[in-house]
């Protein structure tokens, strides 16, 4: 969870999950109001196969052509997403090192949308609960000109009253025993606005927050969220200028059964996160 510049929402870290129970032959029971269908002839199953093959062919060589960078829209016909919002460019879109945030993108469409969300797992990380860490995450991803604004406002934000709403220390140290867990893995990027060098991206993402431990009063709990971030080039880079954040979109929640304070505190330790690009 990203506290950030003009925050729009409170990213709806909190919430219960319900567990469904599916019994067979119940009818018009689908998640969705859509009743099973009766099987099909043969004739009817290979036509639709062989459909289906040739609209996947189709898809596979469309794809393979590439993107266009010169393209802003994130949207194709009918309103549905472009092959270029899903589809590799080929192009390596930054150089990365082990524990430091990536930079130097490429001065393009691609790399605005590679930096947001790498931006956004920044953000979102749990050393922004640290004050010199975050700081330096600060430095690193805004605009040497809202700097300043940004430093002031999460450290109004990042209170010790916070901290210790979650379970960390007034520092954000996590007290002896927990396993404090923040993180945001962004799903896909959306370009809103673009010229050559500033462009407003939207980051759809999900995150975990809480505290891993036998006592926890507050466990690590799962939320869905969309960051909106202008970025403008700077420095031979991109840069934050404004961020807000609002819930959603939320998939349906699944039937999984939650995991242990110990077995979540183990994830966190032996699962690293990624670079994110398009």
């Amino acid at each position: 969870m990203s506290l950030g510049d003009d925050q729009e929402g409170s990213g709806g870290y909190g919430g219960t999950g319900q567990t469904r129970t599916h019994l067979p032959g119940t009818g018009n029971s689908d998640l969705y109001g859509g009743a099973r269908r009766s099987g099909r002839s043969s004739s009817r199953s290979l036509v639709t196969v062989v459909g289906v093959i040739v609209l996947l062919i189709a898809a596979i060589a469309f794809a393979n052509r590439g993107g266009d960078d010169s393209s802003t829209s994130a949207e194709g016909a009918g309103g549905q997403p472009d092959v270029a919002s899903t589809a590799p460019s080929g192009t390596k879109p930054v150089q990365s090192t082990p524990g430091v945030i990536p930079a130097r993108y490429p001065h393009d469409v691609q790399g605005a949308q590679s930096a947001a969300a790498n931006y956004a797992v920044a953000l979102g990380s749990a050393d922004m609960f640290n004050k010199v860490k975050r700081d330096a995450i600060l430095q690193n991803i805004i605009a040497p000109t809202r700097v300043a604004d940004f430093t002031s406002t999460l450290d109004k934000a990042y209170t010790p009253a916070f901290s210790k709403n979650i379970g960390l220390n007034d520092d954000g140290s996590t007290p002896v025993g927990y396993t404090f867990v923040s993180r945001t893995s962004p799903i896909g990027t959306k370009v809103t606005q673009s010229s050559q060098n500033s462009a407003t991206i939207d980051v759809w993402c999900s995150g975990l927050l809480g505290m891993a431990g036998e006592k926890s009063t507050n466990p690590v709990t799962n939320s869905w969220f969309t960051i909106t971030m202008k970025l403008e080039w700077t420095a031979d880079d991109w840069k934050v200028v404004t961020q807000s954040q609002k819930e959603g979109p939320a998939p349906v929640p699944g039937d999984d059964t939650a995991s242990s304070a110990d077995e979540m505190a183990k994830a966190v330790a032996e699962y690293g996160g990624f670079t994110y690009a398009r």
